[in-house]
């Protein structure tokens, strides 16, 4: 009996680990970014396209390596719908980031996607982070063309494969084929030959 037990005891514990590591699908929340310019963007202007969030500190080279990575996917695959947006945020011991190291970072890095910061409380919110509960960065997120988050990394249930350009494009494939007005259902390939009508 107590083997029974014990088999039945794993096997919720093993099920419960892949729920929890599982993202959930939801509808993002309006989120507003400030630009260095001192203008102010919203992210549902983005909506028709998919989007991936990062969430960064300026000085982890980690980040960094991450925007890099949203660079080049930004090149490959804007064109097909895909738009990065980053969006910078003050570590705990180092506030007030301010316009100034944005503008220096996006430079620096020759980076042609959307860049802005925002206050710290505001990302918690959007990642919906309580009390103490640790905020890995990056924090990618990625929202499909009709504004549902469809994966993110970083804390529970996350993914950190999202930061790895092969998992992300991987990803992206099938959420850039997606029609936005069908709730998920793949939109013709442009790339296919038309078929003829009689």
């Amino acid at each position: 009996m107590n083997r029974w037990k014990s088999t039945f005891l794993l096997l919720l514990i093993i099920s419960g680990l892949a729920l929890a590591s599982r993202p959930l699908s939801r509808k993002s929340p309006e989120y507003t970014i400030s630009e260095p310019s001192g203008k102010t963007m919203l992210l549902s202007n983005f909506k028709g396209k998919v989007v991936v969030l990062e969430f960064f500190f300026v000085a982890s080279q980690h980040c960094i390596r991450v925007a890099e990575t949203l660079n080049k996917l930004q090149t490959d695959l804007g064109p097909r719908g895909l738009q990065p947006i980053g969006i910078a945020f003050d570590p705990p011991n180092n506030p007030n980031i301010g316009p100034q190291l944005v503008t220096y970072m996006v430079n620096g890095l020759k980076l042609t996607y959307p860049v802005g910061y925002s206050a710290k409380e505001d990302v918690d919110t959007y990642l919906g982070r309580i009390g103490n509960e640790i905020l890995n960065i990056p924090q990618v997120v990625v929202i499909d063309r009709s504004g549902v988050i469809r994966a993110t990394s970083g804390a529970k249930p996350g993914d950190p494969k999202l930061e790895d350009e092969a998992s992300l494009r991987a990803l992206l494939e099938p959420l850039l084929k997606e029609n936005p007005s069908s709730g998920g259902t793949a939109r013709p390939d442009a790339s296919a030959p038309a078929k003829k009508t009689r």
